[in-house]
């Protein structure tokens, strides 16, 4: 087995500093959009604005659990979650756009806090007990040892990632 680890350094105030202003001024941007455009689908089967927002607002609250359970439990291996469904099953569809951008930039100052007052030691400790192979935006092999400042560094990147699609 590889024991080399990603390097990662900690979750620290500069990075912080960078998402938050990362999502204030998309949020800025996103208030922008109407709400007819936030709902117009770019094709058949694909997301609309207000759909991948509402996607970015469940990744948020699948890993404010993460992020938050990864402090006190042995190893990084997290529940997965089948993201057309929810998107589906929560309609964002038929929410007003301002609001769901409200939602999506409140939560993300939230995840940004719990990164902020996070164990360093928790985010830091290398884990061979992962399964970033199948949950994580930017995979990592199984057999190689991560971290949570791995895992929330790459929140961060889906949600770039996302915020390119929409703007």
């Amino acid at each position: 087995m590889d024991t080399k680890v990603e390097k990662t350094p900690s979750i620290d105030a500069a990075y912080l500093h960078e998402f938050v202003g990362i999502v204030d001024q998309a949020a800025e941007r996103l208030r922008r959009i109407s709400d007819a455009d936030a709902a117009r689908k770019p094709a058949p089967g694909k997301w609309s604005r207000k759909e991948i927002i509402g996607h970015l607002i469940d990744s948020a609250a699948n890993n404010h659990v993460r992020f938050v359970r990864a402090q006190f439990l042995d190893g990084l291996v997290f529940a997965g979650y089948e993201q057309d469904k929810w998107v589906a099953i929560v309609n964002y569809q038929s929410r007003p756009w301002q609001e769901l951008v409200a939602l999506w930039q409140l939560y993300n100052h939230h995840i940004a806090h719990i990164m902020a007052t996070a164990d360093p030691s928790a985010v830091d400790r290398p884990q061979t007990s992962h399964n970033f192979d199948d949950i994580a935006f930017k995979p990592v092999p199984r057999d190689q040892p991560s971290t949570l400042g791995y895992f929330m560094r790459d929140y961060v990147d889906h949600l770039e990632h996302h915020l390119r699609q929409i703007l």
